[in-house]
C-alpha cells in the first residue's frame, strides 16, 4: 500500500517536556502500514504539578466517537470505493488530508508532562521489583526499542505465567480513544496500573503491595516529592504512579514521512505511495483506519462481514453485553510493520496475510495477489521483510533517548535505521 509512507523508522522524543516538534505524535505507518489499515484489529498493554483532572470515563463501545476533521470530508459518510483522483499524483490531497489529518479524540487525563514526573515514570516503566517474581517491568513487554513491544504472540507474566492477548505498543498509544483491545481503561495513566495488578501479568496483590514495593526503593521518594510537590507530606500514591507512568508514555512519540506530507510537504510521498494511499481508501481500509493514527478510534466488530473464527469474545469480556461479543478497539497502524505478530492473538505473522484477510472478514471481499501488493507496496519484492524498506532509506536511523530524561540508565542505542 504506501510503499513506505509508515516504514520510516521510527522517532521516539521523550526527554523535553515541552518538545518543539514540527510534527508531533506521528509516525504513520508506512503507506505499507497504511495498507495494512486491512489489518482492522492489530499499552499493555513548574506549576501546579500535582493537579489533575477527575479520571475520564472508558468509553462506550455503543457511543459514537467522534473523529472531528479525521472523517471523511463532508457529503461522504464513508471513503468513496473509487479512489480520489486528480491533484498531487493523482491523488485528490485535500480529500486525503481531510480523512487522515486529525488524531482521535482521546480523553484529557490532566497530566503535566515534566521533567520530573517523566524521568519518575521512565524509571517506574523500566522497574522490575513493581512484578510478584521481581522479574518483569513494563518494557519487558512493551520494550520502546523494539518499537513498544516485544513481537512474541502473547507475552509472558511474572515467573512464566502465560499471556492471554497481543502486546499491543506503548508508542503513540496515549492519542487513542481507548486502551486495551477491549478499551477498558480511558486513558494511558488508568492503564498504567492495571497490568501491574494482573495476576498472571506482574501478578503484584494489591495497591498496598504496589506501594510497599515503591517505597523500598530509597531513590523514589525525592522523585515523587520533586514530580508531586503538592503532594510532598505524602507523595508515593497510587494515583501519582499512573501519573508519572503516563506522563513518561506520552513522550513516546513517532514521526514519520506520512505526517510530513498531512502538514503540506507534497514531497514527502512519492508518487507510488500516494497511489498506495489511494488504493488503501478505495478498498475500503480507511473505514476503521482513519485519522492520522489509523485507527484508534473506535470498536468495530471483528469478523464483521464474515465471521471470524475466535475463542476471545473481545469487549463483551467486560462489558457482559452480548452487543459487545468480538468487539475490539481498532488498532493504530503506525509501525505496523514493525509490530508482528498481528491480530489480538498475535496469529498472524505477515502484512500479507492480515491485508488479505482483513479484506474477507471485514469487507466481504477477495483481493487479488496484485491488489495485496499494490496495498503493501508496488515496488518492493515479496522478499523483504516489509514494504518500509525503501522510506527507511530516507529517514534515517531510530533516535536515541535524551540522557536527561534517563536517570542512572544509558540513552538507547540507535538501530541502524530498517
Amino acid at each position: 500500500l504506501v510503499t513506505g509512507c509508515l516504514k520510516s523508522p521510527l522517532r521516539v522524543y521523550i526527554a523535553d517536556p515541552n518538545p518543539v516538534m514540527k510534527m508531533s505524535l506521528r509516525s504513520v505507518v508506512s503507506c505499507a502500514g497504511l495498507l495494512v489499515a486491512l489489518l482492522g484489529f492489530s499499552a499493555c498493554g513548574g506549576g501546579d504539578e500535582g493537579s489533575t483532572k477527575p479520571p475520564a470515563k472508558v468509553p462506550s463501545s455503543s457511543a459514537k466517537v467522534p473523529n472531528g476533521p479525521a472523517k471523511a470530508p463532508a457529503g461522504a459518510k464513508t471513503p468513496a470505493k473509487t479512489a480520489p483522483s486528480g491533484g498531487s499524483g493523482g491523488v485528490d490531497r485535500a480529500a486525503m488530508v481531510a480523512l487522515f489529518k486529525e488524531w482521535p479524540k482521546a480523553p484529557d487525563a490532566g497530566n503535566r508532562t515534566s521533567k520530573a514526573r517523566v524521568a519518575l515514570g521512565n524509571k517506574l516503566y523500566h522497574d522490575k521489583t513493581l512484578s510478584a517474581g521481581g522479574d518483569i517491568s513494563c518494557a519487558s513487554c512493551h520494550a520502546v526499542d523494539t518499537y513498544g513491544q516485544d513481537n512474541k504472540k502473547t507475552s509472558p507474566g511474572t515467573r512464566g505465567a502465560a499471556g492471554e492477548r497481543n502486546t499491543p505498543t506503548s508508542l503513540n498509544a496515549f492519542r487513542q480513544f481507548a486502551q486495551f483491545w477491549d478499551g477498558r481503561a480511558a486513558t494511558v495513566e488508568q492503564q498504567a496500573t492495571m497490568p501491574i495488578l494482573t495476576p498472571n501479568e506482574h501478578g503484584i496483590q494489591d495497591e498496598a503491595e504496589l506501594i510497599a514495593a515503591v517505597k523500598k526503593n530509597a531513590e523514589y521518594e525525592p522523585m515523587f516529592k520533586k514530580a508531586f510537590k503538592r503532594d510532598a507530606d505524602n507523595p508515593i500514591t497510587i494515583k501519582n504512579i499512573q501519573m508519572a507512568i503516563g506522563a513518561f508514555e506520552r513522550k513516546l512519540i513517532t514521526v514519520a514521512p506520512f505526517d510530513q506530507w498531512l502538514d503540506g510537504d507534497d514531497s514527502a510521498l512519492s508518487a507510488d505511495q500516494k497511489k498506495g494511499m489511494a488504493e488503501f481508501v478505495s478498498v475500503g481500509c480507511a473505514t476503521c483506519h482513519m485519522g492520522r493514527g489509523l485507527g484508534g478510534s473506535d470498536f468495530k466488530k471483528l469478523g464483521d462481514k464474515v465471521p471470524f473464527e475466535t475463542e476471545d469474545i473481545g469487549r463483551a469480556k467486560i462489558t457482559k453485553n452480548d452487543s459487545d461479543k468480538f468487539m475490539f478497539k481498532v488498532p493504530m497502524l503506525l509501525n505496523i510493520d514493525k509490530t508482528a505478530p498481528y491480530y489480538h492473538d498475535g496469529s498472524i505473522a505477515t502484512l500479507e496475510e492480515v491485508v488479505t484477510d482483513m479484506a474477507k472478514y471485514q469487507l466481504a471481499k477477495e483481493l487479488t495477489d496484485a491488489q495485496v501488493q499494490s496495498v503493501l507496496s508496488a515496488e518492493m519484492p515479496i522478499a523483504k521483510r516489509t514494504a518500509l524498506a525503501k522510506l527507511c532509506q530516507t529517514v534515517g536511523d531510530f533516535p536515541t533517548f535524551d540522557k536527561r530524561s534517563q536517570p542512572g540508565q544509558a540513552a538507547f542505542a540507535p538501530l541502524g535505521g530498517c
